[in-house]
């Protein structure tokens, strides 16, 4: 390639990178195409000749400041030339980055986390040669944190003596501890005894169970009566107490419809006697007067009414010898009416055992179990159809019965059916097999995913609070699962998972145990 060809090359590169045309750009340029074109050229050669002349030294700083012409480099030896005393400037230098270290190691043991902070990660800096970017951008962060610095939290202390901003030390010796330490006792006795009288009104005056949400809040505020001072809680402590009064008025309502329907029975019962007796008879008549007193007497309060229902009971023990003479003359109409009672008992006891519900659950009873097992077997026979059976026992039911009487025992088998409702799908079966034993058949299910379904109502069952008589019972349950094709039979199956749920009970009972 010929000069005129990389002259023409040279001003094609300073029009595309749009540098101006000087001396300096121009001979950069042409050096450069001339020696990407593989021409040599003397006058390109001068600097880095130059350069090669030099001490090692100064070749490694004219590395980092990138000189790339003649005029560049004379102007770096002539700054070079114009420092009298290097060596001074580096003890200079030395002493000003020590200095900053010193100041930095100060500002670490001040007592405020962001300066020191900030001046740990700086002395880390300086240790470690950083770049002049690197100390400008820390640099910034000093004046940031100079800029926000807010001393304002001090004029809190004014009420403890006298502060002075620019002395801590001096502000800290002047505080009156003493009664700063008397302020936050008081303070923290009056939010315990603020916290304790909430958690009290909590409780229901006339219901006889706490709900779960108000026995949470409650135990929250007893360990933490600094939580009162938030604002997030205002909102839980107004929805307890409109649950506590809800709670009052429905057990209001329920003693009063109970109460009602003693009154009534005993009104009419009494009402029919006293109008087929003689009513010439004074007692009698007043009886029926104060009965009629209390229909119309329709805001008695309880004891009130109490009252009333002992008078009355009084009033018939004084006059039971009149009645009884009346209740001989239908001695006969007495007889008959027993012998229909037996007999309509005996055909509720027939009705009862052709239902399918149970009483007490309202699941299927085993009557039922029976039936819909067969039904599932059929399908099995005909269709393939895959089923499990899980049984379930509650453990220990019998220590329940014993210690807090049937009617907790009642209670619990009711709230675990409704566990077995809530954790079952609608094409699952649930019934009550007998006793403190229940039944599920899951249809199109083997034995690990009935595994699945008996873990769920374990673990429900776990964590479920039991309250009877404000006493919290403890239920844990055991299962035992199987499923139709690993056996013969459908009472073969039946029975694996009887004897899977006795195993489940041997080795410590709250689990589920199958054949994996």
């Amino acid at each position: 390639m010929t000069v005129q060809g990389i002259i023409k090359r040279a001003m094609k590169r300073l029009e595309l990178e749009g540098k101006i045309l000087t001396p300096d750009a121009y001979a950069e340029a042409f050096c450069k195409e001339a020696n990407k074109a593989g021409v040599k050229v003397e006058d390109c050669s001068h600097l880095q000749k130059m350069t090669e002349s030099l001490s090692k030294d100064l070749q490694k700083d004219l590395a980092s400041f990138r000189i790339k012409t003649i005029n560049e480099l004379v102007r770096f030896l002539s700054s070079k030339l114009s420092r009298t005393n290097p060596t001074k400037c580096a003890d200079v230098l030395e002493a000003q980055t020590t200095l900053t270290k010193r100041i930095l190691q100060v500002v670490e043991v001040l007592h405020n986390k962001e300066a020191a902070e900030l001046a740990h990660k700086s002395l880390d800096l300086i240790s470690h040669a950083p770049s002049a970017s690197q100390l400008d951008q820390f640099r910034q962060l000093w004046v940031n944190f100079i800029t926000t610095y807010d001393d304002t939290f001090l004029q809190k202390l004014h009420q403890f003596g006298a502060i002075d901003s620019d002395d801590l030390k001096k502000s800290i010796s002047s505080l009156n501890l003493s009664a700063v330490s008397k302020i936050e006792a008081i303070d923290k006795m009056s939010m315990q005894k603020i916290a304790s009288l909430l958690v009290a009104s909590f409780v229901p005056s006339i219901a006889s169970s706490v709900n779960d949400n108000i026995a949470t809040l409650s135990a929250r505020i007893k360990e933490n009566p600094s939580l009162l001072e938030s604002a997030n809680i205002a909102g839980d402590i107004k929805s307890t107490i409109a649950l506590r009064i809800a709670l009052d008025k429905k057990s209001v309502k329920e003693m009063v419809e109970s109460l009602d329907g003693v009154v009534d029975k005993l009104s009419l019962r009494l009402i029919s006697m006293i109008e087929s007796s003689d009513a010439s008879n004074a007692d009698i008549q007043k009886i029926k007067r104060e009965l009629e007193s209390y229909n119309q007497d329709s805001g008695s309060n309880f004891k009130a009414a109490h009252k009333k229902l002992y008078t009355i009971a009084v009033a018939l023990e004084e006059n039971t010898q009149l009645l009884s003479t009346d209740l001989k003359k239908h001695s006969n109409e007495i007889t008959k009416m027993s012998k229909k009672i037996h007999k309509l008992e005996a055909e509720l006891d027939k009705t009862r055992k052709e239902s399918k519900e149970d009483f007490l659950t309202k699941l299927y009873n085993k009557r039922a179990l029976d039936e819909l097992l067969e039904i599932k077997e059929a399908e099995f026979k005909r269709y393939d159809r895959n089923y499990s059976i899980v049984m379930f026992d509650i453990d220990f039911f019998k220590k329940v019965n014993d210690n807090f009487g049937h009617d907790a025992g009642d209670a619990v088998l009711a709230a675990f059916a409704k566990i077995l409702k809530e954790e079952s799908r609608t094409v699952d079966v649930v019934g009550r097999f007998g006793g403190e034993e229940f039944l599920a058949i899951l249809s199109d299910t083997d034995s690990a995913g009935g595994f699945v379904f008996a873990e769920k109502a374990r673990k429900h069952v776990q964590k479920s609070r039991f309250m009877y008589n404000k006493e919290r019972i403890k239920v844990t349950v055991s299962a035992g699962v199987s499923d139709r094709k690993k056996h013969v039979s459908l009472q073969a199956t039946v029975n694996s998972a009887d004897e899977y749920l006795y195993k489940a009970k041997n080795e410590g009972r709250n689990q589920v145990a199958y054949k994996k």
